[in-house]
């Protein structure tokens, strides 16, 4: 017999804040990526790097993808 697990309102508060968060970073790199020009298969490797590595790839993606971009002509 499985017993419940005990998850007090708060920590089920904060882990919905931190999984929202995380999602909406995701979406927003993949926007970006996918609505930009990168050099060859650069833009193959931010979109699985931010879909498998999730908060990690998007912060190394904001924070180093945005100089990899091409400029728009």
């Amino acid at each position: 017999m499985l017993l419940p697990l005990a998850i007090s309102p708060t920590v089920l508060i904060i882990t919905l804040f931190i999984v929202l968060i995380t999602l909406l970073l995701q979406i927003v790199a993949l926007v970006d990526i996918l609505g930009n020009e990168f050099k060859e298969g650069d833009k193959l490797i931010w979109v699985v790097l931010v879909i498998f590595a999730s908060l990690l790839g998007c912060i190394l993606y904001f924070t180093m993808g945005q100089q990899q971009k091409l400029p728009k002509s």
